[in-house]
């Protein structure tokens, strides 16, 4: 009976240890809105050239980061926020779909994906998701986004649940009531 016993503790262990490590939580979590859009086309904008230069600032800012992963919406205006850092660290940025005007599902689609990566990742979201996916990822409440503010950038240790704001590149016009 002995035997047998040792016999299952040993296949207990090497089937532990034949089983992946579960895939560890990012260190590191920026979360931005997309830089300045253009109005055309209509529906799927483009960056204008303030945007492109935020976008361009953007991965000047993640430089000594070790940027590891890039969370993205297929809008146009996020895409394109989001690839002068991907070309800049060689990232395939993933692309989460957004659900119709179901913005809680597809926040909740984003910090799943993101608690998917590991070390720092990159989220370009939109005006009305930001706050939410900071939240999702932290114990903080951020203020709503204001339609013209662009330059606010929040960095999430999902750890310890910790949140820090900053801005980079060109001052937003005045936040208006209600909004950051």
């Amino acid at each position: 009976m002995r035997s047998m016993s040792c016999t299952l503790a040993i296949t207990a262990v090497a089937m532990a240890a034949s089983v992946p490590p579960a895939h560890a939580e990012p260190d590191t979590v920026i979360v931005v809105r997309h830089a300045e859009r253009s109005g055309e086309p209509a529906s799927d904008p483009a960056l204008s050239a303030a945007g492109q230069q935020r976008a361009r600032q953007l991965a000047e800012h993640l430089a000594g980061t070790g940027l590891a992963g890039i969370v993205t919406t297929a809008w146009r205006r996020a895409r394109e926020t989001a690839e002068p850092a991907a070309q800049r660290f060689g990232i395939e940025p993933r692309t989460v779909p957004t659900r119709g005007g179901d913005t809680t599902a597809h926040v909740a689609e984003v910090v799943a994906a993101v608690r998917q990566m590991s070390g720092v990742v990159l989220v370009v979201g939109h005006s009305n998701t930001v706050a939410a996916i900071v939240a999702g990822l932290s114990s903080a409440q951020p203020q709503v986004l204001c339609e013209t503010s662009f330059g606010h950038l929040f960095t999430v240790n999902p750890a310890t649940q910790a949140m820090q704001q900053q801005r980079y590149g060109a001052a937003d016009p005045p936040a208006g009531s209600g909004c950051q």
